[in-house]
């Protein structure tokens, strides 16, 4: 079972579930102000730097760094920078954990490049797929309205599928995949004791059935209908916990960078008591030892 094979306690996992929160949080905060570029129809932006929760997954426990990275990109890209949306932010919390901590699931030995390349475009692929069923089913069942072709409301369909690929071949490959793979490999068995844990085994061998289980299928379907049906209700204009103050029009563009600034500088000093914290607690262990 997996947990026989990476076990961690409450401590570590909060460390995990903030070091993860912190660093993509304050990554997600530049890709919010990062413009897109259009190509034709087709329009490329960098929707986030996947790598960093992915890797994190990879290399800790998968759950709590999943869920601090989602949990990061709600405080630091849409909480400080005024524009969150309420119950509708709950669609990619859910899809976006889910798809990240599958990734960091399904991998064995992080230090094989072929496992790190199938778990990275597994987890990012999941989020994506996840993201267009969604995003179809809410123009099927009428919940929003789009036709991309006048007339031919089966538009839908080629539309998303363009957008799924050119998110999949762009962002998934620059900013998930390639930096995955060269990060993950390099920083296992070096970032785990500056945290005072100890790394994945890489002797483990256990089939995907042990990971993939009916429960395990059948809570992220839950968590799926989940997802749709918040999304669902911020497509119906019921707003339930929106925060979208007008600081920016009423300052400037320069707050942002004031809110980044007082955003790095918290997460560069909770990243410093991690480390001091980690360093601590392999002295204790040492003593123990002798």
């Amino acid at each position: 079972m997996l947990k026989e094979r990476y076990v961690l306690t409450q401590s570590q996992k909060m460390m995990v579930f903030i070091l993860s929160m912190c660093l993509y949080g304050l990554s997600n905060m530049f890709t919010e102000l990062v413009p897109s570029v259009n190509i034709g129809p087709i329009e490329l932006q960098i929707d986030c730097f996947a790598f960093i929760p992915l890797a994190l997954c990879m290399l800790f426990h998968p759950l709590y760094a999943a869920i601090g990275a989602s949990t990061g990109e709600l405080i630091f890209g849409e909480l400080m920078l005024g524009q969150f949306g309420g119950i509708d932010e709950l669609e990619k919390f859910i899809l976006f954990s889910l798809g990240m901590c599958i990734g960091g699931m399904i991998i064995r030995n992080a230090q094989s490049r072929s496992q790190v390349a199938m778990g990275a475009i597994a987890g990012y692929g999941i989020f994506l797929v996840l993201s267009t069923i969604v995003d179809i089913v809410k123009v099927v069942i009428g919940v929003e309205d789009f036709e991309a072709v006048p007339g031919l409301a089966e538009s839908i369909y080629v539309v998303e599928g363009v957008e799924f690929l050119t998110d999949l071949i762009f962002s998934g490959t620059l900013f998930a995949l390639l930096p995955t793979l060269y990060l993950v490999p390099r920083l296992y068995g070096k970032i785990e004791p500056l945290l005072g844990m100890k790394p994945r085994s890489n002797k483990a061998n256990y089939q995907i059935n042990e990971i993939i289980t009916p429960k395990f299928v059948l809570m992220s379907l839950v968590l799926s209908v989940i997802a749709f049906l918040a999304t669902t209700l911020a497509e119906l204009d019921i707003e339930i916990g929106v925060w979208e103050p007008e600081f920016v029009d009423t300052y400037g563009t320069q707050v942002i960078w004031i809110v980044i600034g007082v955003a790095a500088l918290c997460s560069i000093a909770i990243i410093a008591y991690l480390l001091k914290k980690g360093k601590d607690s392999s002295k204790e262990d040492m003593s123990n030892i002798v």
